[in-house]
């Protein structure tokens, strides 16, 4: 096949680490693929050695225009509404179009961008969603895909590892990472020398930082800022700590988990699809800092359930979130709708 997937942003998050696992995926298996958008830093790197053909650029006219250029396209996938409202505009109604939905949420936030939202759903050919969770909340049918990562290097066991816990994610309001900082400090585990890692950055960064201070854990957490370096960090740290409580999916938690590090998670949103399948999960009510703060603990003072625990969930990885399986998937919804 030839296909053409479109991002219009100059980033490299989530959605944007989607698009490079499906297109690489794609180009492996002898598909031709073209992407437009995504961060210039990130994109080239990941995408040129699979001969996956980059474009950059953010703006919806010249994502239109850049589609409009392509020949002999089998598909044109797209990534949010702006790509959406690309592929409208370039007038290629006979290529059939797939969009994959990644928020739980509505098109439109106005009622003229409601209106245009119910265009764009029915312009769609087929829509994909990353969970149940996201599907259950969007308009129009969809198909559930979820995002998966490559089978990975687990590293030493949890139990043998530094007595680290990590917290990589946006610092943004809708993250929730002051439970975090409360959990960290109602585990005790600053007084048994464990130290609490914080990667990413936000309009959240100095509130938090307060917080820690109110609470008496300034010295056991560690603010790292923006990191290029998660994956390590996921794999030399002893426990995960996720507490997004309306997560669409959480990629960073199955990044986690293929690399066998325990993870505490929110018993919520996309959380409940990945660790929240497995029996015995580590995971605590939306909010509730004492119970994850207890959860932290129980895992921190018990290096074989770490150990066990780190591996269940790394083999439920392999087996439901794996970035094979998500290609496999996404190639089969192509087939059908072609």
């Amino acid at each position: 096949m030839r296909v053409a997937q479109v991002v219009c942003t100059d980033a490299f998050a989530g959605v944007e680490r989607y698009v490079v696992t499906l297109a690489t995926g794609l180009a492996e298996q002898g598909h031709e693929v073209l992407v437009f958008g995504g961060g210039g830093e990130s994109m080239p790197s990941r995408l040129e050695p699979f001969g996956v053909q980059w474009t950059p650029g953010t703006s919806t006219v010249e994502a239109a225009r850049w589609l409009r250029r392509q020949r002999d396209l089998d598909v044109v996938h797209v990534h949010m509404t702006k790509a959406e409202t690309a592929a409208a505009l370039s007038r290629r109604r006979r290529t059939p179009l797939v969009s994959t939905r990644h928020f739980a949420a509505r098109r439109g936030s106005s009622r003229p961008a409601r209106l245009f939202g119910r265009y764009l759903t029915h312009r769609v050919d087929l829509q994909l969603a990353i969970s149940d969770f996201v599907a259950e909340r969007i308009e129009g049918r969809c198909l559930v895909v979820r995002p998966g990562v490559p089978v990975a290097d687990p590293g030493p066991p949890a139990a043998r590892r530094a007595p680290v816990v990590l917290m990589a994610q946006r610092l943004e309001r809708e993250k929730e990472s002051a439970t975090g900082i409360s959990a960290w400090a109602e585990s005790g585990l600053a007084a048994k020398g464990w130290q609490l890692l914080v990667a990413g950055d936000g309009q959240e960064r100095s509130h938090l930082e307060a917080l820690a201070g109110r609470l008496g854990v300034s010295a056991s957490t560690r603010f790292l800022g923006h990191r290029r370096d998660v994956d390590t960090l996921q794999r030399d740290a002893a426990i995960f700590l996720a507490t997004a409580p309306a997560e669409p999916f959480g990629l960073s938690v199955v990044e986690a988990m293929a690399v066998a590090t325990p993870v505490v998670a929110t018993a919520s949103g996309g959380h409940l699809e990945t660790v929240g399948a497995l029996s015995g999960a580590a995971t605590y009510p939306s909010g509730e800092a004492a119970t994850a703060g207890q959860l932290l603990a129980q895992l921190a003072t018990d290096p074989d359930a770490r150990a066990d625990y780190g591996q269940r969930l790394r083999q439920h990885q392999v087996q439901h979130l794996s970035a094979a399986g998500q290609v496999a998937a996404t190639l089969d919804a192509y087939r059908r709708l072609i």
